[in-house]
């Protein structure tokens, strides 16, 4: 693959700036998106006592609460075309608040699961997609470094938000706790705020010159074909109707670019990320429950979470760093492969550790993979679509990742139920992430090959000839068949050569 997609955007990007404002705000919104579901685990042991169920019914919180942020990524990506990020960010700050406030007078396991899971998790959806998608719009040159930044937000606020959970379990108790962290998640409207719009301002008047001119010429011919067609009584009833659909693809395709799903690279990212999820949230949902399995004191355990996010919280901005290089940014797709399988081999080995030094250790190795998976999860995505059509790719990714993430928590608790053992939800998900990580390598160099192949083949086109003289033949070929439709058509043909004489004639001011 070629290096960095260059910019599509219609306009250079800063590239620092107020885009560094940008990026603390980001890292605000994915702070909190990332790290509620892991923190909400500590009021788990509570939870189940309070409500009698297993450990697969209380799992089902965070993987709906996961699903909705991931599910509601179309979503949020149509609301981002239609009003931006500002204000889409501050309204899910809005609603996370809501969800919240609403869970703490909660007398079932099914309202948790609507006011935790579904309003909260969308409001996170909300928070989510926006500051990623945004962060590209800042930045082209340094945006893998824009990235691990912002995506350090996430282990910044697990390691703030861990004991301060256990802190509010022991002096409020779980409603009361759930009270001010509605009051806490408000702060994502403060984050919103800092997302200054940038690109439909700083576009050209000779740009929109252009789309005028060739909007004027569309609706010119189309209107005197709709006229000559009435005269020569042919019925246009079937061609407006197809128009009309044709329309309505049109407009839904302004939201949504599902012409993705033709693109190579991103079906491979999209497989093997789908495969990825099934066992990436598990391992962090049940870390602090297995511990206090084992034995461990409650803070100790809420401890390995913190460092953890001390990890995570280095790991992400230097792998930024790393991804930003000019050695491995061209190839950083295998950087991300690399990752994902080291983040399995860490849970697979995770059984071997035997009491809490055990678990200290794997939460380091387990931090610094988690942290270089995050650092590069979008940045990679970018990488293979480019920033344009970014917003789109996001939200296909996102509605199909949330299958998995749903699912994955409740197989793991469905495994410790079944067996009484935790390893072998460690396991699961080891082999999962090593297969993942195994499938993206492999299925990358084919694509890099294939890609290389490509562009030799079109740099020996252009420099061939014969070739250019071809195509030059066709083009003729085609010229004097248009000419010989016939004399009834001469009119509307000259007036959209007047038109277009007139588009290119806007162009060249």
């Amino acid at each position: 693959m070629s290096p960095p997609v260059p910019s599509d955007l219609g306009y250079v990007p800063p590239d620092g700036g107020w885009g560094w404002a940008v990026v603390f705000g980001a890292s605000i919104s994915v702070g909190f998106a990332y790290t509620f579901p892991k923190a909400f685990t500590i009021y788990f042991k509570e939870l189940q006592a309070v409500y009698n169920i297993s450990y697969s019914q209380i799992a089902w919180i965070t993987s709906i609460m996961c699903a909705t942020t991931y599910g509601g990524g179309p979503i949020s990506s149509i609301l981002v075309n239609r009003y931006g990020s500002r204000p889409v960010v501050m309204f899910g700050g809005l609603l996370c608040g809501i969800g919240m406030v609403s869970a703490a007078f909660c007398t079932s396991i099914l309202q948790l699961y609507i006011c935790v899971g579904f309003i909260t998790g969308f409001g996170l959806a909300l928070n989510l997609q926006p500051s990623v998608i945004i962060i590209g719009k800042y930045f082209l040159k340094r945006r893998p470094i824009a990235n691990g930044l912002a995506m350090a937000g996430s282990p910044v606020m697990l390691c703030t938000l861990a004991p301060l959970n256990q802190f509010l379990f022991d002096n409020f108790g779980w409603r009361g706790s759930f009270l001010i962290l509605g009051a806490i998640l408000l702060n994502c409207c403060v984050a919103g705020a800092l997302f200054r719009p940038i690109g439909a301002a700083t576009a050209s008047g000779k740009t929109l010159a252009i789309e005028e001119g060739k909007a004027a010429l569309k609706e010119e011919v189309t209107k005197d074909a709709m006229e000559m067609s009435n005269a020569m009584n042919i019925p246009t009833e079937t061609k407006t109707e197809e128009e009309e659909g044709r329309d309505c693809c049109e407009k839904i395709n302004q939201y949504l670019d599902f012409s993705l799903f033709k693109h190579r690279g991103f079906l491979i990212y999209l497989i093997g990320n789908v495969l990825m999820f099934l066992g990436f949230f598990a391992p962090i949902v049940f870390l602090a429950p297995y511990a206090k399995h084992i034995g461990i004191d409650e803070y100790s355990s809420a401890f390995l979470l913190s460092i953890l996010a001390i990890v995570d919280m280095i790991a992400r901005p230097t792998t930024g760093i790393i991804a930003n290089s000019k050695w491995v940014r061209p190839r950083i797709q295998y950087f991300f492969s690399f990752s994902i399988a080291f983040n399995g081999t860490c849970h697979l080995l995770c059984p071997l550790a035997s009491g809490y030094t055990g678990l200290v250790v794997y939460s380091i190795f387990f931090g610094l993979a988690f942290g270089m998976v995050c650092a590069m999860l979008f940045e990679t995505l970018m990488d293979l679509v480019g920033a344009a059509r970014f917003t789109s790719a996001v939200g296909l990714v996102t509605i199909a990742e949330c299958c998995t993430i749903l699912l994955g928590p409740p197989i793991g608790g469905t495994l410790i139920d079944t067996f009484g053992d935790y390893k072998y939800m460690f396991i699961k998900c080891g082999a999962v992430m090593v297969l993942a990580g195994t499938f993206l390598f492999i299925m990358n160099y084919y694509n890099y090959r294939i890609l290389d192949k490509e562009e030799k083949e079109r740099k020996a086109k252009e420099e061939d000839p014969k070739s250019v003289r071809t195509e030059n033949e066709v083009r003729n070929n085609w010229n004097k068949e248009t000419t010989q439709d016939g004399p009834e058509l001469e009119p509307l043909r000259e007036e959209q050569e007047g038109l277009k004489k007139e588009v290119n004639g806007t162009n060249e001011v």
